[in-house]
């Protein structure tokens, strides 16, 4: 009886001490850092409190840093989901090829995000990118993308939902499978529309798949930071510079650990609001 009471938590010791290893370790790592600075010389690192957060509030960069993680996120992570349950009831239709469909969908996914990126720079240069060719060739005027501080934070937005909807989408793809074809059924017999039986039936049976996928989208994307560092290093005009690129710089370029890890502790921070109000909003009246 004992060992079957054990069972569970055997299985799930791995996955919880890599959690505790690469999640929850790093995390107060970096509350901690954040209270010390890094002296060259014999004095090393030395306390100073919360000294690195009030630098930050006077810091134009930070705040930069900090609107651009913000606007990223509002726009990208609704975008994610909404696209993703879309592709993902698309791929649980009866659509002729479909089967096709699903293999090709994943294709983004399979692709790693540094080829991925290369492969995106090249086809939005400005000058002879496949994008503005295709875009002259319908008469239209070519554009800058990431050339452009007014264009460049929207293209890494298209970029990175290329990237990642196919993969969201397979998530919900699960919980779509999971919906009894009887209440479709009884929905029909009641003369119910697509509409209705979308209202009724798929969207309060989809509320909790839905909650994990946008938490999750949004856990990552305030974390991403490798296609601005591959594709633009924050720039142009510090216009792609968000809180997580403006931290592995102050760690890796400017030897400032204590200013980087204060950035991720607010990070962090920004980070559960977001996720609280999601919980808030997508499971209301659940």
């Amino acid at each position: 009886m004992r060992k079957r009471t054990l069972a569970p938590y055997l299985f799930l010791l791995p996955a919880m001490l890599g959690l505790l290893a690469f999640k929850l370790y790093p995390m107060v790592s970096a509350a901690v850092t954040s209270l010390f600075a890094l002296r060259f010389g014999e004095e090393g690192r030395i306390f100073v409190g919360m000294d690195n957060y009030l630098v930050l509030l006077r810091e134009p960069m930070f705040w930069k840093s900090l609107r651009n993680t913000v606007v990223f996120n509002l726009l990208l992570d609704p975008l994610t989901v909404i696209l993703a349950f879309a592709l993902a009831l698309l791929l649980n239709s009866r659509l002729r090829g479909i089967i096709v469909f699903r293999s090709v969908h994943f294709v983004p996914v399979a692709v790693s995000v540094p080829t991925a990126c290369v492969l995106w720079g090249i086809m939005l240069n400005p000058e002879k990118g496949v994008v503005n060719s295709l875009l002259v060739s319908l008469g239209l005027e070519a554009q800058p993308f990431l050339s452009a501080s007014s264009q460049s934070l929207l293209s890494m937005i298209a970029i990175v939902a290329w990237k990642s909807i196919g993969y969201w989408a397979i998530f919900l793809l699960a919980g779509l499978q999971e919906v009894s074809a009887q209440l479709y059924e009884a929905a029909a017999i009641d003369g119910a529309t697509a509409w209705e039986k979308f209202t009724n039936v798929t969207w309060p049976m989809m509320k909790r798949p839905v909650t994990f996928v946008a938490v999750a989208v949004t856990s990552h994307n305030f974390f991403l930071f490798s296609p601005m560092y591959i594709l633009t290093q924050g720039g142009p005009e510090h216009s792609t510079n968000t809180l997580m690129l403006e931290s592995f710089n102050s760690a890796f370029l400017y030897s400032d650990p204590g200013r980087a890890s204060s950035i991720v502790v607010v990070l962090i921070g920004i980070t559960l609001i977001m996720i609280a109000l999601q919980f808030k909003f997508l499971r209301a009246g659940h």
